[in-house]
């Protein structure tokens, strides 16, 4: 969760009376918030030995989801309402005394297209700042670049000075050699292409020239004068920079998401329109977009929903009427209202800085928190069930336990690996369809998620050479797979391995512990003679090129009659239907053999190793009528 530091002298100020720190935690806490720290004594103690000191700070968890408490604006203007010491105010669009045919426009031209399509405005008029209002001003565009913007991937935030610009303003996509302006900190003018060598340095900054680096085109915005306002998301103008005599503000916010943009600029310019000549008042800008259309930028509408009294007292356990749940809902500062045609409807309009609230549930959350969690009746609930492990977690725990008293050891090793551990090591190529990649990886150890248990249970070995031989190691953890029919677009599948390492390769060591596995698994085998079983598991040559050439097979199961029926079992848990086989029910559970000496010396590994990895996932309604036998 972020973590806001507010002043502690404005924030009392703000609130109308002073609390102790034992006072004001339990307000965040009835809130939902979390005092982190007061910095008090640390200012006294610097004071005491002469050292510069800051002003006391708290500081304050917000939920990630709560855009409107980023800043101490927003955190003060909640808990007013919330302690009932002042109505929450209602945001107002107001404009020119030209009324909206003299609103500025921004026109939006077809070629940031190909970059950052989406611009959001608003105009702040007759903004009266303090240090303090100045630093949260800009304190909360860095919140929320860090934290909804996704570091300014999905929108980025310009704010400059209206009075130093001429309208109309145009927002355009041009190559960045044809790009010249003077940025902001900076005394000359640069081209784009010049400043993205410079600002590598800056590490404040390089960190988001990828998000345009390759692109053919870089956004940029102009004044009706040729002006450069902005090259977002990188960098604003020197020339249209915001200081503390600043009075008239335009803010600005390109993006690649609709829904984010609007919350973004709605966000800002509330939270910051109290310090307007008219508090909470917004003027508008007009933005043009490619295609002919034009709307109107910010939309501060309210929404409307619908709750009931009878809806909350069934999720809290409590009895209240649908005036009492008004007035709870008005303390989370929405305004609520009582429906004229069911005594038990209110009727919630809610407003632009609460895009959090998406479904009645929402509402019945605030009316609970208003009420007071501590507060809700304590009562048994109505139906009495019995915790137990999942299935696949109690089948793994077979698996687990019958391979470490067979003196196998249990290791834990990482969900994400390189994806050369993951296919170029094994001698696999990737298809590109099954391997879930990590958008923006930290290292090169942690570029996907796996989909085999054999790259960590080797690197394993690799970090225990020097352990006396045979290394025998085993895993029953999770890989996961692209699977694009799912909503997720990936589903996670629980594997079984193991590697033995010694100085012979132990084929015949693997080969005993899988049937070791299935034999408590209770899942026959079926041998070349017995071909006609209804439902077992058995071995076949394979020539997957992990493997030494003739020393490998794949692992074949063969479901009970009534699950053969139709393919609707093998996509539920996405195994691979063995078709070449002479039942095409049959199922590959997995693979097992002699690792290829090429395999061993990408992970560093100098002895012969034998491997085993299958899927038991097949198994997990199978293994229903044994436990209950069992139990």
């Amino acid at each position: 969760m972020p973590t806001v530091a507010v002043d502690k002298a404005d924030l009392w100020k703000r609130l109308g009376q002073e609390f102790s720190i034992e006072e004001f935690d339990k307000l965040c806490f009835e809130y939902g918030l979390e005092l982190d720290e007061d910095t008090t004594e640390e200012v006294n103690e610097a004071i005491k030995k002469g050292l510069p000191a800051e002003r006391p700070q708290l500081k304050i968890e917000i939920p990630a989801n709560r855009y409107d408490l980023l800043c101490i604006e927003g955190i003060s203007r909640a808990l007013r309402v919330f302690l009932s010491k002042g109505d929450p105010p209602k945001y107002r669009l107001v404009y020119p005394p030209g009324g909206e045919s003299s609103i500025l426009n921004m026109s939006v031209n077809p070629e940031t297209k190909k970059i950052r399509p989406l611009i959001a405005c608003a105009i702040l008029r007759n903004v009266k700042f303090t240090a303090r209002s100045y630093a949260s001003f800009i304190d909360l565009q860095d919140k929320l670049h860090q934290n909804i913007c996704r570091r300014r991937q999905l929108v980025a935030i310009g704010t400059h000075d209206l009075d130093a610009l001429k309208g109309p303003f145009r927002y355009e996509a041009r190559p960045p050699q044809d790009i010249k302006f003077k940025p902001l900190g900076k005394d000359q003018e640069y081209t784009a292409e010049e400043l993205m060598t410079i600002y590598e340095s800056e590490k404040h900054l390089a960190r988001y020239l990828p998000i345009i680096r390759d692109s053919s085109v870089y956004p940029i915005i102009y004044d009706a004068d040729d002006r450069v306002l902005s090259m977002p998301p990188i960098i604003n103008s020197e020339h249209s920079k915001i200081t503390l005599n600043t009075r008239n503000i335009l803010i600005e916010c390109t993006a690649t998401d609709q829904v984010k943009v609007d919350i973004v600029v709605n966000i800002m310019a509330a939270m910051f329109a109290e310090y307007c000549e008219e508090p909470f008042t917004i003027e508008p800008v007009k933005i043009a977009m490619p295609n002919g259309q034009t709307r109107i930028s910010p939309d501060i509408s309210e929404r409307t929903m619908i709750t009931g009294a009878s809806y909350v007292n069934a999720c809290t356990g409590l009895s209240l009427k649908a005036d009492e749940v008004n007035k709870l809902l008005s303390k989370m500062s929405l305004y609520a209202n009582l429906s004229p045609n069911n005594v038990d409807e209110v009727v919630v309009n809610i407003p632009a800085t609460r895009p959090d609230i998406f479904h009645e549930c929402d509402l019945m959350e605030d009316a609970a928190i208003a009420y007071g969690f501590n507060n809700l009746p304590h009562t048994f609930p109505a139906t009495t069930t019995v915790g137990q492990p999942s299935a696949i977690n109690k089948l793994s725990d077979v698996v687990r336990l019958e391979w470490a008293l067979a003196g196998w050891v249990e290791v834990l090793p990482l969900t994400l690996c390189s994806h050369e551990e993951n296919f170029a090591f094994l001698n696999h190529e990737d298809d590109g369809k099954i391997v879930v990649k990590i958008a923006n990886p930290k290292t090169l150890e942690f570029q996907v998620v796996r989909t085999t248990l054999i790259p960590g249970l080797l690197k394993t070995v690799r970090e225990n050479r020097m352990h006396a031989l045979p290394i025998r190691i085993f895993e029953a953890g999770d890989v996961v797979f692209k699977d694009l029919q799912r909503e997720r677009q990936s589903r996670n599948e629980r594997h079984a391995g193991a590697v033995w390492c010694n100085k012979t390769a132990g084929f015949e060591i693997v080969h005993g512990v899988l049937d070791r596995a299935m034999k408590m698994l209770e899942i026959p085998r079926i041998h070349s003679t017995d071909f006609k079983a209804e439902t077992g598991y058995y071995l076949k040559e394979t020539s997957d090129p992990m493997y030494f050439p003739g020393r490998a097979a794949s692992i074949y199961y063969r479901p009970p009659p009534h699950k053969r029926t139709s393919s609707l079992y093998r996509v539920k848990h996405g195994i691979q239907a063995a078709l070449h086989t002479s039942d095409q029910h049959d199922i590959v559970l997995g693979t097992l053999g002699i690792l290829h000496p090429t395999v061993l010396e990408k992970f560093e590994i100098q002895y012969p190793c034998s491997a085993l990895e299958f899927s038991l996932e097949p198994f997990k309604k199978e293994m229903h009528r044994i436990w209950t036998n069992d139990e």
